[in-house]
């Protein structure tokens, strides 16, 4: 059996939404994978919700490669690294296209967290269907944040550099206090905020109040828990919760898991929310 089938064993095949899943998250592991050969995470570190979804366990699907400099470099170039990406997925008889994403002025959705110095590329990979890989690099991060290696066996053993689960935990709170989505809810934060906190992660505070400050959402030097914990409470209070269980739904297997949700609900997890000083 070669590599590639093994790698999608462990998804249901039978249904064109289940093999698009299934080869989509395949095709993000083998692009890993090249990065890593390509000694990408010397200089980078993987965060965000396909991070959380292949080393952490997070029950969702995610569709994005989302890196982070360890340290700011404006010009900093995505295709030296293009070779061992393209190297490795032709190891397992796939032809992929890479290209950058230049840059043009968003409105709406789109426009949500979209810094001037992140840097967008796309992965075309070419088999019974095409399926797109986006990646976003922030070449000037908010820093304070710490890593960890984690191991993946396929397509071969490797490590992959990831922000640590608190600071990965403060990324995800920025984002759903400060998300800019104008009409639309996305209801993927509150399902992985919902994840944390059953898992017991501490957020990093002080990471946290890094990234608040960078993207301009706070000015203050410093933010207690308490001031954060009543962010969050009125953040809940303005929660569309239908429009939230309706994002999030296509992400998940278990969509009856989603009837709980409401704005007492969300008060009651946000009250057993760990918070560390960082």
């Amino acid at each position: 059996m070669t590599v590639l089938m093994q790698m999608l064993e462990k998804y249901d095949m039978t249904t064109a939404e289940g093999a698009t899943n299934g080869l989509r998250e395949v095709m993000q592991e083998v692009a890993l994978a090249g990065l890593y050969r390509g000694g990408f995470f010397d200089r980078a570190a993987f965060y965000g919700g396909t991070c959380l979804r292949i080393f952490y366990g997070l029950p969702r699907f995610s569709e994005d490669l989302d890196f982070s400099l360890l340290a700011t470099d404006l010009d900093f170039s995505l295709e030296p690294y293009f070779t061992a990406v393209r190297e490795e997925f032709s190891a397992l008889g796939l032809d992929v296209e890479i290209s950058a994403k230049k840059k043009t002025i968003r409105t709406g959705i789109e426009s949500a967290f979209l810094k001037n110095d992140t840097r967008l590329f796309s992965v075309a990979v070419h088999a019974d269907k095409t399926i797109k890989i986006k990646f976003e690099v922030d070449t000037a991060p908010p820093l304070g944040f710490a890593t960890e290696e984690k191991l993946l066996l396929q397509p071969y053993s490797f490590y992959v550099k990831c922000f640590s689960l608190p600071d990965l935990f403060a990324g995800k709170m920025h984002a759903l206090l400060f998300r800019n989505w104008k009409s639309r809810v996305k209801g993927r934060d509150w399902l992985d905020f919902e994840w944390y906190v059953r898992n017991g992660t501490p957020m990093n505070l002080s990471h946290f109040i890094i990234r608040s400050k960078q993207s301009g959402n706070l000015q203050e030097e410093h933010l207690t828990a308490p001031e954060f914990r009543q962010l969050l409470h009125q953040r809940i209070d303005s929660l569309d919760i239908n429009a939230a269980r309706k994002d999030v739904s296509r992400f998940v297997k278990d969509v009856e898991a989603l009837k709980i949700w409401s704005g007492e609900y969300f008060h009651e997890v946000a009250k057993r929310m760990q918070i560390s000083a960082g």
